[in-house]
């Protein structure tokens, strides 16, 4: 039984990846349009289009954002959603629950927001743009895991499973920053009304409420009142993915045969009676399937190859020229973010692993050798979906967002160049 365990939550893993894998052709594709498309003859019809406003409201409440509003704080919620209900399973029943395996990426993790923060920290020291420290302390997971199989598509999967883990972990800080920084003007009566929301989900959890157009609701209120409140919305998403159940309606052995006695049974009947069997064998599924698991798989997809490219579209179109590029390169907060992510997460990532595992606090999977922690740890550097998004929240000026988002472009491209270069080497 516990091999079938092992084997169910390795198959999940790697349909996880393949997934992320895939998602970073889409999401270099749509960064690439938005770029050329913002430095084409139509540049003025790309700023026109993400700077329109539209407006959602229901009598005196309502909202207004311009399209990249709507990408970045409406859209981008079902990013977070797959997030939380990825970090939810890994913590239940995946990676994240073995401690002796999770201490070390966990360490590795946090040791590679550490020292990126830092080194953007001094670069900027009595300037202007602190504020920015944290734009490189995230991984993107989908372009690192994506240039990860195309450098070493031999690798074990240990070694994928490592720097998704490590990810991960990178998500949780980042979340935990834009929940604890990014967040201001709190309005206590709308909080209020946030906490009112989650108590219901948690009620309806405990109830095993099983339509999902009551979470479906709740989370759409959930988001309201985060905005109102001050909060980012897309923290919304976080929520319900770690509030999603984990055990299936039906966890009994006999599932897989009743089944098998509808399919057999829908076999000797001709194709006009054999709805009733087939609504059956969906109903069982379901019901053998849990919620949490049921989400991901119908919103990992569309997230991956919509959501996400749909945002690099909105926010990587920023102008490349010499004097753009200049300074990106040279000025402080460019430094900071190309240094953070090109030398700081590597050095964070691979010498808190060295550290760790001299003192004994952690082991590495088998099949690692130092060159593959440098690899890794290097790869941590591709730094683009959260990276731009904590831009977004913690600079003001549009021409500091400009030089955060070119700077890391060039810091990815750097990172991901390097580290597929060092982990092609045999």
């Amino acid at each position: 039984m516990r091999m079938r365990s092992e084997t169910d939550r390795s198959s999940r893993l790697l349909e996880f990846l393949r997934t992320e894998e895939a998602s970073g052709v889409f999401l270099l594709a749509a960064a690439l349009v938005a770029l050329v498309w913002a430095n084409s003859a139509f540049r003025d019809v790309y700023h026109e289009l993400w700077d329109t406003v539209g407006t959602l409201g229901i009598g005196s409440l309502s909202i207004s954002l311009d399209l990249r509003g709507w990408v970045n704080e409406g859209l981008m919620t079902l990013f977070f959603l797959v997030v939380g209900l990825e970090i939810k399973r890994e913590v239940t029943t995946g990676e994240l629950r073995d401690p002796r395996a999770l201490a070390l990426p966990v360490l590795a993790a946090i040791g590679g927001m550490i020292v990126p923060a830092s080194i953007f920290l001094i670069i900027n020291s009595g300037g202007g743009s602190q504020g920015g420290w944290g734009i490189p302390v995230a991984t993107d997971i989908a372009f690192a895991l994506g240039i990860l199989t195309i450098a070493a598509s031999r690798a074990p999967d240990s070694v994928r499973s490592f720097l998704l883990t490590l990810a991960i972990v990178d998500d949780i800080g980042a979340i935990l920053l834009i929940a604890l920084f990014f967040s201001e003007g709190l309005s206590l009566g709308w909080l209020a009304v946030a906490a009112t929301i989650v108590g219901l989900l948690f009620l309806a959890r405990a109830l095993a409420v099983r339509s999902m157009a009551v979470p479906v609701l709740l989370g759409v209120g959930l988001w309201v009142a985060l905005y109102e409140a001050g909060v980012h919305p897309t923290l919304t998403g976080v929520v319900l993915g770690l509030m999603a159940a984990s055990v299936p309606v039906r966890r009994d052995a006999t599932a897989g045969s009743d089944v098998r006695e509808l399919l057999d049974e829908a076999d000797e009947r001709s194709q006009e009676e054999t709805d009733p069997y087939w609504i059956a064998v969906d109903r069982t599924a379901k019901a053998a399937t849990s919620p949490l698991d049921r989400a991901q798989a119908s919103l990992h997809p569309w997230t991956s190859r919509f959501v996400v490219p749909t945002f690099a579209l909105a926010n990587a179109g920023v102008e490349v020229s010499g004097g753009a590029v200049a300074e990106a390169i040279t000025s402080p907060l460019g430094l900071g973010v190309i240094a953070g992510l090109v030398l700081g997460k590597p050095i964070g990532i691979a010498g808190t692993v060295w550290a760790g595992t001299r003192l004994g606090l952690g082991r590495l999977p088998s099949g690692f050798t130092p060159r593959i922690v440098l690899g890794v740890a290097t790869l941590g550097g591709v730094g683009f979906t959260v990276a731009l998004f904590i831009a977004e929240l913690a600079l003001v000026r549009e021409a500091d967002i400009a030089t955060a988002t070119l700077a890391v472009l060039i810091a990815s491209a750097i990172a991901g160049a390097v580290g597929g270069a060092i982990l092609r080497t045999r």
